[in-house]
């Protein structure tokens, strides 16, 4: 067996090794062929590697010539190794693929209309500022300045714009070549909705949109060639990434901002279980800025588009929040996000995971990423007593 970083983990590869949470809950059992959805769970739990059966990591042709060696060396009448061929692993079943057709349709609709166009422009030109303003202070001891920065968020606001419409927005600028700056305006606009959605005062809502936007200021001292590097890590490499969260913090830690957009930086990886990073502190530990923009990190993470796997949609995304989110974040404020962001898409059609279109009409609110849905033949299905589940929003 060989451990695999997550990040380079592919759907069929078969676990060795039980996959466990730092505190010992067994979340992948050994001889499973990873899923997409696996794999998502895994960075969901910050589970930094797996131990994959090698057999698994071969090629088709390199599977066809270990057996067709085997078959010569049987035929020459040598002694056969008592170590068998590597076993031909079955690719997992997937789920039935979303029509492309509707897919690409309602993509395009969102893409073509006047609003998107505005808000692409704005976003690029955010995206924009805040390099300008990150990079300048980082590499050149240039002042930030925040009132600059704080436009560049405000710009995205429109008046009279839903929150489906802003997600909307938001999915489709997605790329895998995603920027730190793209992925941390993202988290600065997800955190002032939570934030919103908390009642919180204007100033602090400007105070948590200067934390989203400086959270990952310490992935800016990373060498572009670790950051952005497309082949597997090494474990020193690695390493060097984890230290963001520090390093970032020791590079805001004396600026005259508030304390919680610093704490943000240093603690935006840490979890309320203590399973997190750098410093593995449970909730009480943790700021309430921290809390939020984890949420909102993980939320913008696990919707973009990754190598391996296409962006998820959102019931997807509860659904993993669901399963043990309430012990690695706080419960109050994972629970308004989720139930505001499944209220978000009541009504809306669906497609299922085997296929099928349906609408949702009613929502569980034990289980919100399990809706009872209506199918176009007027019969209805409860999701959270079914096997299926909604696969994206259309």
């Amino acid at each position: 067996m060989k451990e695999i970083l997550t990040a380079e983990l592919k759907p069929g590869m078969v676990v060795a090794a039980p996959v466990k949470t730092k505190r010992g809950q067994e979340l992948i059992p050994a001889g499973t062929a990873l899923t997409k959805q696996q794999i998502s769970r895994l960075e969901f739990y910050d589970i930094n590697s797996a131990m994959i059966d090698e057999a698994s990591l071969l090629t088709e042709d390199e599977i066809r010539a270990a057996l067709q060696a085997a078959a010569a060396q049987k035929l020459s009448g040598k002694p056969i190794p008592s170590e068998p061929a590597p076993e031909v692993i079955p690719e997992p079943t997937a789920a039935p693929a979303e029509p492309k057709k509707r897919e690409v349709a309602y993509s395009q609709k969102v893409k073509q209309s006047s609003a998107f166009q505005e808000y692409s422009l704005k976003s690029t030109f955010s995206t924009e500022v805040l390099r300008e303003e990150l990079e300048g202070y980082v590499h050149q001891d240039k002042p930030m300045n925040y009132d600059r920065l704080l436009d560049a968020v405000k710009s995205l606001i429109t008046p009279g714009q839903t929150i489906i419409q802003y997600f909307d927005m938001l999915h489709n600028m997605r790329s895998i070549s995603d920027s730190v700056y793209s992925h941390s305006l993202n988290v600065a606009m997800i955190s002032r909705i939570l934030g919103k959605w908390l009642h919180w005062s204007s100033s602090e809502l400007d105070a948590l949109v200067l934390a989203g936007l400086l959270h990952d200021i310490g992935k800016i001292t990373i060498p572009e060639e670790i950051l952005n590097k497309e082949g597997k890590l090494t474990d020193e490499e690695f390493q060097i990434i984890r230290s963001h969260p520090k390093a970032g913090y020791d590079r805001i830690k004396d600026l005259k901002i508030d304390s919680r957009i610093k704490k943000a930086a240093l603690q935006h990886h840490e979890r309320s279980d203590g399973s997190g990073y750098p410093m593995g502190v449970d909730e009480i530990m943790i700021d309430d800025f921290a809390l939020i923009i984890a949420i909102a990190d993980v939320y913008d993470a696990m919707t973009a588009a990754r190598k391996y796997r296409a962006p998820l949609c959102p019931f997807q995304v509860i659904r993993e929040f669901e399963r043990d989110g309430y012990q690695k974040y706080k419960t109050e404020y994972l629970l308004t996000f989720l139930r505001r962001i499944a209220t978000t898409y009541q009504n809306n059609r669906v497609i299922l995971s085997n296929g099928e279109a349906a609408k949702i009409i009613l929502l569980n609110q034990n289980a919100l990423s399990s809706p009872l849905v209506q199918l176009n033949d007027g019969s209805c299905i409860d999701l959270a007593t079914s096997s299926l589940y909604i696969q994206s929003i259309v």
